[in-house]
C-alpha cells in the first residue's frame, strides 16, 4: 500500500486512492491527528455513505470509548467559539429546519443577481497584477476573489473585509498573514459576526436593513420560524469557512489542471471566446471531478452498527468519504484519470450527495466559471512559472489545494 498523508501523498494522492479502491475500499486508518477513521473510496459505497441516516454529522456521536476523545474531529476552535450549530454538524430534524431557513435567504435569485459583481471583482484583481507579467494566482486571485465575494453577499461592510481576508489567511496559512492558527481566527470571526448580526437586527427593526444574506437569515427567523443568534452566527461562519476555501481550491486546482492539459485548455478558451456557457459549465463540473477542492467529505459518525463495503462499522466510529477517490472510480467514470472537459453524464460527488449536498454549490460554481473564464479571456497566454514538482499542496484531510501557483503571461496595462 502506498503511504498516506505524507508530502508525496499531498502532491498526488490518486495512486494511493486507486490502490485502496482495488484492495481495501473501506479501510480503518489512523489519521495524522491520531484519530482512527474508516476511509471509503469506491463510488457506490461513497454515495451510499453520504446518504445513510445511520451516519450522523453530529460530533457528539463520536464514541466516548475512543482513546483519542472528541476534540480532533471538527473545525479547530468552533466548539470553544460556540459555533457548532451549523449544517455540517447537525442531523434532522434540526438540519431540516435550519436548511429550510437558510434556503429562504440563500436563494438562486440572490446568487444569479450577484454574477456581475463577481465579474467586477475578478477583473479588478487581474488589473492589480496584469502589468507585471507575472503573479501568484493563489495569493493574488484565487484566494481574495471568494473572500470578497462571500463578504459582500453576507453584508460585511467594505471597511471590515480586510479583517476577514486576514482571518482567512490564518486559516490557510497564507503568506503575509499573522500566525496564530485556525482556532484564533475562528474566535475573532465569531466575535465580529455576533456584533454584525446585532447591528443588522437593529437596522431591520428600523426598516433600514439591506438586501444581504445575514439580513435575510435574520428576516427568515423573525417570520414564523426560529433561528437563534448562535445559529445565525454559526451559519454565517460556515458559509464563510466552507464557502471560501472550496472556491480557492476550485480556481487554483482548475487553473493548474488546464495549464497541464493544453489541449483541454484550448477547448475551453474557444468556448469562452464564443460565449459557449454550456461548455464552460460542463468544464467546471469536470474540473470538480478530476481534481476537486474537497478531498474528503466532512466527518460522519455511526449511530449504530452497520456494514459498509463489506466492513462492520461500530457505533461511534468516524467515517470519512473520500470524494477524490470516488470521483476517479473506473466502475463509474470512463477513463477516470483523463481530463475531458466535454465529458457527459458527469455525476461526480464533489459537492456531496443526499440531504447534506452543499447549499453553497451554486455560488461556488458561479465563482469558478467566472474566475476561469475571466482569466482565460484576460491572460490568453498564461503559463506556469515553476516546475510541477516545485509546487506544494495543502492536503491530506478534507480540503486539497495548492499553496501557490506562480504564472507568467504577456504584461498588459489595459483590458
Amino acid at each position: 500500500m502506498p503511504p498516506l498523508f505524507d508530502w508525496r501523498f499531498a502532491a498526488d494522492p490518486y495512486p494511493a486512492y486507486a490502490w485502496l479502491r482495488e484492495h481495501a475500499p473501506v479501510r480503518r486508518t489512523r489519521l495524522p491527528s491520531g484519530v482512527e477513521a474508516w476511509l471509503v473510496t469506491r463510488y457506490a459505497d461513497a454515495r451510499q455513505a453520504l446518504a445513510d441516516p445511520r451516519l450522523s454529522k453530529n460530533p457528539h456521536h463520536h464514541g466516548e470509548q475512543s482513546a483519542h476523545g472528541k476534540g480532533k474531529v471538527g473545525i479547530p476552535g468552533e466548539r470553544s467559539a460556540n459555533l457548532m450549530t451549523h449544517l455540517l454538524n447537525i442531523d434532522p430534524p434540526d438540519h431540516t429546519r435550519l436548511r429550510r431557513l437558510v434556503s429562504k435567504a440563500f436563494t438562486p435569485r440572490r446568487v444569479a443577481a450577484f454574477a456581475p459583481r463577481v465579474r467586477e471583482l475578478a477583473d479588478g484583481l487581474i488589473d492589480s497584477f496584469a502589468a507585471r507579467g507575472e503573479a501568484d494566482l493563489i495569493h493574488e486571485y484565487a484566494f481574495p476573489l471568494p473572500i470578497y465575494a462571500i463578504c459582500e453577499m453576507l453584508g460585511v461592510p467594505r471597511e471590515d473585509q480586510e479583517d476577514f481576508h486576514t482571518w482567512a489567511g490564518m486559516m490557510l496559512h497564507q503568506p503575509g498573514s499573522p500566525r496564530g492558527g485556525v482556532g484564533r481566527a475562528v474566535k475573532r470571526m465569531r466575535g465580529y459576526l455576533a456584533e454584525l448580526i446585532h447591528r443588522k437586527r437593529a437596522e431591520l427593526a428600523r426598516e433600514q436593513g439591506a438586501d444581504d444574506l445575514i439580513s435575510g437569515l435574520i428576516h427568515a427567523s423573525d417570520h414564523g420560524e426560529h433561528l437563534t443568534e448562535n445559529e445565525a452566527a454559526a451559519m454565517a461562519f460556515i458559509l464563510l469557512f466552507a464557502g471560501f476555501e472550496t472556491t480557492v481550491n476550485l480556481i487554483g486546482n482548475g487553473t493548474y489542471a488546464l495549464l497541464r492539459h493544453p489541449g483541454q485548455r484550448a477547448v475551453l478558451q474557444r468556448a469562452v471566446a464564443e460565449g459557449d456557457e454550456g461548455l464552460l459549465a460542463g468544464a467546471v463540473e469536470e474540473l470538480l471531478r478530476y481534481d476537486g477542492p474537497v478531498e474528503m467529505a466532512t466527518w460522519r459518525f455511526a449511530t449504530r452498527e452497520l456494514t459498509l463495503g463489506g466492513q462492520l462499522v461500530r457505533e461511534g466510529e468516524p467515517v470519512l468519504v473520500v470524494l477524490a477517490a470516488a470521483d476517479r472510480d473506473p466502475a463509474k467514470f470512463a477513463e477516470p484519470d483523463a481530463l475531458d472537459l466535454t465529458r457527459r453524464d458527469n455525476q461526480h460527488l464533489g459537492y456531496g450527495h443526499g440531504i447534506h449536498y452543499c447549499l453553497g454549490a451554486p455560488l461556488a460554481r458561479l465563482e469558478g466559471q467566472t474566475a476561469l473564464a475571466t482569466l482565460l479571456h484576460r491572460l490568453p497566454d498564461l503559463r506556469l512559472a515553476a516546475a510541477p514538482d516545485e509546487l506544494r499542496w495543502r492536503g491530506g484531510l478534507i480540503m486539497r489545494g495548492l499553496r501557490s501557483l506562480p504564472v507568467e503571461f504577456t504584461a498588459a496595462d489595459h483590458r
